[in-house]
């Protein structure tokens, strides 16, 4: 299962950052992180662009664990 956000809080010890430092192993699935969600609902060519990264990100997600997050796009 992977979680897709938009959340980026780096604020305190049991903020999603804090989170992903201390739990991330080499067999983690990277958490996926929206850069900006209020784009993502209001422009059609950004949502293009998220959906076409999260494919190339699910085709090879292998190549991903460990790496604690990444953006789309």
């Amino acid at each position: 299962m992977l979680l897709i956000t938009d959340n980026r809080n780096k604020d305190g010890p049991d903020s999603l950052e804090q989170t992903l430092l201390d739990d991330m192993t080499s067999v983690s699935l990277p958490v996926l992180t929206v850069s900006n969600a209020e784009r993502l609902r209001k422009d059609r060519a950004y949502r293009g662009a998220c959906a076409e990264r999260l494919a190339e990100i699910l085709v090879d997600l292998d190549r991903y664990m460990g790496i604690p997050r990444l953006y789309i796009p």
